[in-house]
């Protein structure tokens, strides 16, 4: 699905820190005072004292959110894995994607590579098999070399790394119009935040997790140990404007928490976005 989000803008490390009555750590970085986010949150209600949000979570405002989501075009991309999974001078990467085997690897130079993970000669599952010194995939039943371009009926599959998630073009399932790459924002640049890929397995559709996160009332509610004081601050306006806008605190430890503003959109069918647009997560 969705992959993990953007990482905010970074700040550098505090010099001269200290702990100031709020709880934020305070000094400066490249001669500009700087912050961090946490904060002491006053007492508030119980978990069942909340605010009810059902009122708010209405069916229709998120089926909808949904079918416009679901018209949007993927370029028929599917997420493979986390990029640091597929390493150069490592061995294959191999995943079942939209009921595909796929198998992936790197050149010598870290070129991303990718095809069927079922070796075309006789069925040898490719995941199991070896990249050899010259970045060739070398099948360990009888020696067939996949150096990423089509051999002995072994068709490629066009390959994207955003910095963070590798992406396969799958265009027999996805049946669209096929794009150059993912309907997705571009990333922060390497090295300015954080990023994190967690992976489960399930039994579900794709359109019931995007549901899901296109139901942001139910945050607080179902994931108190991570999310409290959790308003939607605006729904989505249809085609022109469509994202949920959601003030929420995350949850460190105690009462410590980082207070943040975020938007929830769905550039594609597979992917919801969630974009920090205040403070910082």
């Amino acid at each position: 699905m969705a992959g993990p989000r953007p990482a905010p803008s970074g700040h550098g490390g505090a010099s001269g820190s200290r702990m100031e009555g709020t709880g934020a750590v305070s000094g400066r970085t490249g001669g500009k005072r700087w912050t961090p986010p946490l904060r002491f949150r006053r007492p508030g209600p119980d978990w069942a004292a909340q605010t009810p949000t059902w009122r708010q979570a209405r069916p229709a405002l998120i089926a909808g959110a949904l079918a416009r989501a679901s018209a949007r075009p993927s370029g028929n991309w599917f997420v493979a894995g986390a990029s640091r999974n597929v390493r150069a001078g490592g061995g294959p990467y191999g995943r079942t994607v939209a009921g595909v085997e796929v198998v992936l690897w790197r050149s010598q130079a870290g070129d991303l590579r990718a095809g069927p993970g079922i070796c075309p000669h006789l069925g040898a599952p490719l995941r199991e098999s070896r990249v050899g010194k010259c970045g060739t995939l070398v099948c360990h039943w009888h020696g067939l070399a996949l150096d990423g371009s089509p051999v002995a009926g072994w068709q490629p599959f066009p390959v994207h790394d955003d910095g963070v998630l590798v992406w396969v073009r799958l265009d027999e399932m996805g049946g669209e119009e096929p794009t150059d790459r993912p309907v997705v924002p571009v990333r922060p640049a390497a090295g300015s935040g954080v990023d994190a890929v967690f992976t489960a397995v399930g039994r579900c559709e794709p359109q019931d997790v995007v549901a899901n996160r296109l139901d942001p009332w139910h945050g607080s509610w179902f994931h108190p140990y991570s999310f409290v004081d959790l308003t939607v601050a605006r729904e989505p306006r249809g085609e022109e404007n469509d994202a949920f806008v959601v003030d929420v605190s995350f949850r460190v430890a105690g009462r410590l928490v980082v207070p943040v503003r975020a938007e929830f959109t769905a550039p594609e069918p597979r992917t919801v976005v969630m974009r920090i647009t205040d403070g910082e997560g």
